[in-house]
């Protein structure tokens, strides 16, 4: 015999504080709730306009430096530090979490190129205009004790002087090794005061370079004359290089996607920025553009899933890594042109460092409540995100969740580039209308940006 027994749990309809409604029970039966869809877009409505109406995302600034913020870097080893370099040889560490100078790095006798830091977050390394790369080790005892009532200045523990000015510097992530970017690209070791190996290939000077966090010995560079070059350190020469097409195109900054290490995003000089995978160079797998000026810098957020870029017109955008258009853009009326940016090692915060000298810290998600979030918030707040999620395609969500408000001067520009974007491709299409059947063809914006030379080795 089959006895069928009604068993409830006291937490299923007991309020977990007194102030609470009393729970009610109810069937999800869509049959019995035909007002179900009606609600839901109701919420997701409500949703992305409570979004905006809590999106602040600038969290504070740095005041400290006397010139221009040229150069960050992070420490992997230690989340709350962030160094910065400027114009003027000063170098920093910063606790962001009190937002106040830790340390000091003074000896730079011109502007600061790059700033590395090992992957053990131990040593630091800087190079600059004055042609010398220093090492420092990472006071990271001080981050704790840190009052801000007094700045420690470092001494380098070593100093090495070459035969050119440096432009970039970067760490392997795994190793002793760090490369510099200039007249050519050097190979350093920690414990030697000349590079153990160079590279060359052309006169231009190279502008900018990153180690691939997934292979040691593969780092990527680009140039001013628009190339970007692959490297292995194992081989004696170049492995793979393309160049930009359109002249003034060069590119600025590169970096890796750390979860997908074949993967990098080039920041060029004509607004846009160029994902491309580094087995095949022959096209860029997206283009993601925003940008009214020329890209200064970019920085990969540790998941992989997007990037956070700083630009010439004075905002900084987040950008999904495989999204056209970028997701997020900040600016302030203070903050002039952007030179540098980072992702914090937990995701959760940007960093920009720009021309009027300060660094300013800001939320990577706008309208994410800081400080501790009860269970319940964390799960209203999801539901939230999974009902915008569901009726995101439809205009009038789509419309509240993609507004931004911009500057009038960056606004007008916008809009001026798509004018001439869309007049070119309009005189495109009326000339190929007008020539003979296969003499012309579309070559797509991912395809037609750069042109390939390759040594056919690489991976």
């Amino acid at each position: 015999m089959k006895v069928k027994v009604i068993s409830r749990s006291t937490d299923e309809f007991t309020r977990e504080r007194s102030q609470d409604l009393q729970r009610v029970f109810r069937n999800f039966d869509p049959n019995l709730r035909t007002q179900e869809k009606a609600v839901e877009y109701i919420r997701a409505l409500n949703a992305a306009k409570l979004d905006k109406i809590f999106a602040r995302p600038f969290i504070g600034a740095m005041d400290g430096h006397i010139d221009s913020v040229s150069c960050m870097a992070k420490n992997p080893n230690y989340l709350k530090g962030i160094f910065s370099g400027s114009m003027d040889g000063d170098i920093r560490l910063w606790d962001v979490a009190s937002r106040r100078t830790v340390c000091q790095f003074p000896g730079h006798q011109g502007p600061v190129r790059g700033l590395a830091v090992s992957t053990d977050g131990q040593i630091l390394v800087s190079c600059g205009i004055d042609s010398t790369v220093r090492l420092w080790n990472v006071p990271v005892a001080t981050l704790g004790e840190s009052d801000g009532t007094h700045e420690n200045l470092a001494q380098p523990l070593a100093v090495y002087v070459w035969k050119n000015a440096f432009w970039a510097v970067d760490h392997q992530w795994d190793g002793e090794l760090f490369a510099t970017a200039g007249a050519q690209v050097d190979i350093w070791n920690q414990n030697r005061s000349q590079p153990i190996s160079s590279f060359e290939w052309g006169m231009d000077t190279v502008i900018s370079l990153k180690f691939n966090p997934g292979e040691p010995n593969v780092l990527a560079t680009s140039g001013s004359d628009r190339s970007i070059t692959l490297y292995d350190l194992r081989m004696s020469s170049p492995t793979r290089k393309i160049i930009m097409r359109l002249i003034g195109d060069k590119t600025n900054a590169i970096s890796w996607n750390p979860m997908e290490p074949m993967n990098f995003t080039a920041a060029n000089e004509d607004c846009n920025c160029y994902s491309y995978d580094a087995r095949k160079l022959e096209e860029a797998k997206c283009v993601h553009k925003d940008h009214v000026s020329a890209v200064m810098d970019i920085d990969y957020s540790p998941t992989g899933r997007e990037f956070v870029t700083g630009s010439y017109d004075r905002t900084v955008r987040i950008f999904q890594y495989n999204g056209g258009h970028s997701r997020e853009v900040y600016h302030t009326k203070r903050m002039q042109r952007v030179f540098c940016v980072k992702f914090s090692c937990d995701a959760s915060y940007v960093i920009s460092g720009s021309d009027d000298t300060n660094l300013r810290l800001w939320k990577a998600k706008a309208s994410e409540q800081l400080g501790v979030v009860l269970p319940r918030e964390r799960r209203k707040h999801d539901y939230h995100e999974a009902v915008k999620n569901r009726y995101k395609h439809l205009p009038e969500v789509k419309r509240i969740v993609r507004h931004r408000h911009l500057p009038k001067p960056i606004y007008k520009a916008g809009i001026l580039r798509r004018t001439v974007n869309e007049a070119e491709r309009r005189k495109e299409e009326r000339r190929r209308a007008h020539s003979a059947p296969g003499s012309s063809s579309t070559v797509p914006l991912r395809k037609e940006e750069s042109s390939k030379k390759l040594n056919d080795s690489f991976y």
